[in-house]
């Protein structure tokens, strides 16, 4: 049986997305394909939304939201959602990145996440990210940019130097990568005299013109890792004012297994839950009609989960309960450029609207699908896995419940999901961690407590996370879209059966 075409377009979007401004940038693409629009958070949206009207917007360009309003909404009206992140675990450019050491040009990197740091060792590394450019015209712009080949390596010390039955570098002094020799640079600039001359064509430009409160970027990062950077962000040097670039894997991401059942992937953690969010979105608004829908249909991706999540585009920032709060009054019938707008006309005599409660019966109505992935059942590590709570590849989407509330899954939003679940008619699978193992967490217990919404929990099954390279199962790519798809598609019909004040 070939693999599901999903499956297939996930691999591009990986591919495509090594760092969370490019996952933003992967749902964008296909967000626009299928009739979104982009609104701005700080524009007004009551002159722009509409019934039936499909919007992402973006912050930080790390974070995306997106959303189709239902023909039938009204203030105060429930919001279904499925938040997830964007980021994982990886090492990014330190601020200066500078380093030689032993006839050898290295880069210096700092740690994002708790990642398995071994596994970055010895593989073929390159550079992506996001630069900030003068544009000639006196702004500042952002530019993208994925450097397609290897230019960076970290490698591990020979055995016979190190006979340790365990692998922990330090992070700090044995993470270095390599990006080439100084005897190679020093060739292509002409030896050491062209070297001075480039130190000094450094000092100019930190003191021609305006004064300059940082070292000039020539001086903090080598002068061949900037003209590249430059170069794929379609820019002069001397135009290159600041990045933040992190090391990614150039290695890309495929199917595996005997019979394509595997995928085995940098970034599974989380770019497998953005992209299946982002398809069960689109694939909601496809397959049935906003014309009755009396909901909003909201899908949210996070960037710095891995790193706690408090930051302005984190789930811990005002983020989502500010657009929720700004959903929940649109087209209140009584503010703004909406008042006067006829498809809204079934708003302004209702009298159960009262937008001054608007948000708050929004958020008790509402119900978000916290979606981070989940660990699959280890074959030679089955004893670290509660006997009867052991998830496969391939057999469903993973519901994550912890008593202790390191995940927000409860009863009644279980029932809710295997409503939806039935409908669509994919298999669910269920996780606990051990007593005596620690437990991790994802976004949904603080947005939770942060909302006051019914939040649960739930992820596709993967081995090796937080690797460098992670394994995932083909067909639960499209076992997620569909439960998503059904969820928000169904939420207004299912919400009033599974009602506990």
């Amino acid at each position: 049986m070939s693999p599901p075409k999903s499956a297939l377009d996930f691999l591009d979007f990986v591919n495509a997305s090594p760092t969370p401004y490019h996952a933003v940038q992967s749902s964008i693409a296909r967000l626009e394909k299928a009739g979104f629009t982009n609104v701005k958070e700080r524009d007004n949206w009551s002159s722009t939304l509409k019934p039936g009207g499909k919007y992402y917007m973006t912050r930080n360009g790390s974070t995306i939201v997106a959303f189709a309003i239902g023909q039938r909404w009204k203030p105060g009206n429930p919001i279904a959602m499925v938040g997830a992140h964007t980021d994982s675990p990886t090492l990014r450019l330190k601020p200066v990145s500078k380093k030689t050491e032993a006839g050898f040009m290295q880069i210096g990197v700092e740690t994002y996440g708790g990642g398995i740091w071994h596994s970055w060792f010895d593989r073929d590394l390159s550079i992506a990210g996001r630069v900030l450019v003068k544009d000639g015209k006196g702004n500042f712009v952002q530019r993208l940019i994925k450097i397609d080949r290897p230019i960076v390596r970290i490698p591990t010390l020979a055995i016979h130097l190190d006979r340790s039955s365990s692998f922990d570098p330090n992070k700090e002094t044995e993470l270095f990568p390599i990006c080439g020799m100084v005897a190679a640079e020093l060739n292509r600039t002409g030896g050491d005299a062209k070297s001075k001359e480039d130190d000094k064509e450094g000092e100019k430009m930190e003191t021609d013109g305006d004064f300059q409160p940082l070292k000039a970027m020539a001086e903090r990062h080598h002068p061949r890792v900037l003209e590249i950077i430059a170069e794929h962000a379609e820019a002069a040097v001397e135009d290159v004012v600041d990045f933040e670039l992190v090391l990614y894997d150039c290695q890309k991401s495929c199917l595996g297994g005997l019979n394509e059942e595997l995928i085995f992937s940098p970034r599974l953690d989380n770019l497998n839950m953005t992209y299946c969010s982002v398809m069960g979105l689109i694939e909601s608004v496809n397959s049935s009609s906003l014309e009755s829908e009396t909901s909003i249909r909201l899908i949210t991706c996070f960037d710095h989960e891995e790193i706690g999540s408090t930051s302005a585009q984190g789930a811990n920032s005002d983020l989502l309960p500010s657009v929720v709060r700004r959903l929940s009054v649109v087209a209140g019938g009584r503010h703004g450029d909406s008042a006067s707008d006829k498809s809204w006309e079934h708003v302004s005599s209702d009298p159960d609207v009262d937008l001054s409660t608007a948000f708050e019966q929004t958020t008790a109505a509402s119900f978000l699908v916290s979606a981070d992935m989940a660990h699959s059942v280890h074959p030679n590590y089955v004893r670290k896995y509660e006997a009867n709570h052991q998830p496969e590849m391939n057999k469903g989407t993973v519901v994550k419940i912890n008593a202790n509330q390191r995940y927000a899954t409860n009863s009644p939003g279980l029932v809710l999901l295997q409503e939806a679940a039935k409908r669509a008619a994919v298999p669910l699978q269920l996780f606990v961690v051990r007593n005596d193992s620690p437990c991790g967490s994802t976004i949904g217990p603080m947005l939770s407590a942060k909302m006051g919404v019914r939040t649960l929990d739930l992820g596709n099954p993967q081995l090796s996370m937080h690797s460098i390279r992670e394994t995932g199962g083909t067909y639960d790519v499209d076992h997620a879209i569909k439960l998503f798809e059904s969820f928000l598609s169904h939420y207004s019909e299912l919400e009033p059966k599974i009602l506990i004040d």
